[in-house]
């Protein structure tokens, strides 16, 4: 029936989110605004379309009022610029448009033609150089890698070319980690999770969460977990030094574990460079945190979560055309060289390797400059260079007296509005 047509259609409208990018409002940062009906990690997709695009997500709003979500965030590039390239802003809107998720797999590969594979154990030095001689050797090509190590421990994701699967490469890498309680599977690329959320949950698994002695030794985020008993929510807030992708490891710790994010806020703008997130959340069920116990696990895994991508070490970018044993030769030499890489990004595309390396010495400490111009003789001067980090700048948004903007505080004040009709916040007036 044409009602019944129309109606369907009408019901499409209202569930599908409507996605506002304005480059007005704000004089430092773009406006990405996501309105849709309330969905089980809608947070989540939505930060991860951001991260995945390397911006820096510098202030932001979350807000659910009944069965309605909406998310406001400033996003800029790595360089703390606007956003100015019409495509990026275009995929942006297509991805966070929808009800699909993002990709798992690295954008230009065909998934029929990749194998997930996943591999985990106790961190060594060359350890991660073992493992790529063992693909080149079996023939494997790497289309895309992520590689963390944390707290002795080392996660892998990794999509392949040509037979990546294939039970004796299993069994070959397998035999790297046995005895250290490190496993090693494969999965098609068409059923892998998104490599960053999966080397999360992986590490996760592994219960890499340091002893009291250790954690005395060594800084890490201040995360705590109050309750908000009268309205049944706990409010999860925070604080630790900004750097890229750093709601997104947050957001997602918080999804893995169970719990929705119902209303929260993020400010970049501290003179230090240190960032805040307040998060107003309840698990699945509807159910608050109840115990200490489950708290101190709550801000364990965050800890956790916020330290795995600290960014540790000396940045090494490699841009090179790819070659068969490309990785295995890179890292090698890393190795004979008494580097350990902390964490990789092995990126392939259009017949070019773009790859990122952060490295330290075998103890986890700086690396010594003679060694670093070693490995660059060895690989190569102009392909194998040295990259300071870019440093996140404090958000300046709200300066002049206002948020940025008639239309931001509009938005502002109508999640400042929700917050305080549930009684999150007090009043101003």
């Amino acid at each position: 029936m044409e009602w019944l047509d129309e109606y369907e259609k009408l019901v499409i409208r209202m569930n599908t989110p409507r996605v506002v990018i304005d480059n007005g409002v704000c004089p430092t940062a773009t406006l990405v605004q996501v309105d849709s009906s309330r969905k089980r990690g809608v947070l989540l997709e939505a930060v991860q379309v951001l991260a995945d695009l390397d911006l820096s997500i510098k202030k932001a709003y979350i807000s659910s009022d009944g069965r309605w979500f909406m998310d406001v965030f400033h996003v800029t590039d790595r360089l703390g610029r606007k956003l100015a390239d019409d495509s990026v802003i275009s995929y942006i809107q297509q991805s966070l448009g929808s009800w699909a998720s993002p990709p798992a797999r690295p954008a230009g590969h065909d998934d029929a033609q990749l194998t997930a594979l996943e591999l985990t154990g106790a961190d060594r030095t060359g350890l991660l150089s073992e493992v790529f001689a063992v693909l080149a050797d079996m023939g494997c090509a790497v289309a895309d890698a992520r590689a963390w190590t944390h707290r002795g421990r080392l996660g892998l994701v990794a999509f392949l070319r040509d037979g990546g699967g294939d039970a004796a490469i299993l069994a070959r890498l397998g035999h790297l980690v046995r005895g250290d309680g490190g496993a090693v599977t494969a999965r098609p690329a068409a059923d892998a999770a998104h490599a960053d959320r999966r080397l999360h949950q992986l590490m996760a698994a592994e219960l890499d969460l340091r002893s009291g002695e250790e954690a005395a030794a060594v800084p890490t985020p201040a995360v705590s977990v109050e309750s908000w008993a009268e309205r049944g929510y706990s409010v999860v807030t925070v604080r630790c030094r900004d750097r890229p992708k750093l709601l997104f490891d947050v957001a997602c710790t918080l999804h893995d574990m169970d719990y929705v994010v119902f209303h929260g806020t993020v400010d970049t703008a501290a003179a230090d460079g240190q960032a805040r997130q307040e998060f107003y959340v309840r698990h699945a069920d509807g159910s608050p945190i109840r115990t200490e116990a489950e708290s101190h696990r709550v801000s364990q895994c965050i800890q956790a979560a916020v330290e795995r991508r600290s960014l540790e070490g000396v940045r090494l970018e490699l841009c090179t055309p790819d070659r068969p044993g490309l990785l295995s030769d890179v890292t090698r030499t890393f190795r004979e060289n008494g580097l350990l890489v902390a964490q990789a990004e092995v990126s392939t595309k259009g017949g070019v390797a773009s790859n990122v390396f952060y490295v330290t010495d075998a103890a986890g400490n700086a690396v010594d400059q003679s060694a670093i111009d070693a490995v660059r003789e060895r690989v190569g001067m102009d392909c194998l260079v040295v990259k300071e980090e870019p440093q996140p700048q404090p958000f300046r948004g709200d300066r002049d007296g206002g948020v940025g903007g008639v239309g931001l505080v509009y938005l502002g004040n109508l999640v400042k509005r929700n917050l305080y009709n549930l009684g999150l916040i007090k009043s101003c007036s």
